[in-house]
């Protein structure tokens, strides 16, 4: 009998050791997606921007470790750049640009598609899977398959309360930023047909707006 028993939770160990051997945690999962991202110097992607019922299209830019830029087709002309310093906005249906400095933990706002965004999220969020770690289609519908995060601030000083990713499993690259404020504001990031380190030249980084638009400084601090 004691044979028989031991025989018996020998084959329910192994057998949960087994299924458990085929479950990769949250965590680690995402830790592999920061891996993924460590590896990448530079890229370009289309981006697709919503924020609340307004809509917006680009083309983004990125090369590590910080310099960002985005140039709008809709609203045309409109350019966003952040070169690790100073972000710049050109609004030309405004035919205003706005300037503002950035420093110290204004860093935590980093863009989610990197590695420092990546580690950011990892340290202020807690990670989870929103719906399992099996692939699920983007939308309802879609043949595009991802795997979902849900990430939940840590703090109530965090911008934003909650933070949805999806993730191609093939690629680990990011393809949906779904990120919602303590107010419900929604924020929605689709980025796609990337274009890896194709050694991007730092003056890409660099943009000479309109002469004739007004200048707005420090405008994030404006009353």
């Amino acid at each position: 009998m004691k044979k028989f028993m031991t025989a018996t939770l020998c084959l329910v160990f192994s057998s949960i050791l087994a299924f458990a051997q085929g479950i990769t945690t949250a965590s680690d999962f995402f830790k592999t997606i920061s891996e993924r991202y460590s590896e990448i110097q530079d890229y370009e992607a289309d981006v697709i921007i919503k924020i609340g019922k307004s809509e917006m299209t680009g083309r983004i830019s990125y090369k590590r470790p910080e310099m960002l830029r985005i140039d709008f087709s809709d609203p045309a002309e409109q350019v966003v750049l952040f070169n690790g310093n100073d972000l710049t906005i050109y609004l030309p249906g405004s035919s205003a640009i706005l300037e503002q400095s950035v420093s110290g933990n204004d860093s935590k706002t980093a863009n989610a598609a990197t590695a420092e965004g990546l580690a950011l999220m990892r340290r202020y969020y807690t990670i989870a899977y929103q719906s399992g770690q099996e692939s699920v289609p983007l939308d309802e519908g879609s043949d595009e398959m991802v795997v979902n995060f849900l990430l939940q601030r840590r703090s109530a000083t965090e911008s934003f309360r909650e933070i949805k990713l999806s993730v191609d499993p093939s690629t680990k690259l990011i393809r949906r930023v779904h990120a919602t404020t303590a107010q419900d504001e929604e924020y929605v990031f689709d980025i796609f047909n990337y274009k890896l380190n194709s050694n991007i030249s730092d003056q890409r980084f660099m943009y000479d707006p309109p002469s004739s638009a007004n200048n707005y400084n420090n405008f994030l601090l404006s009353e």
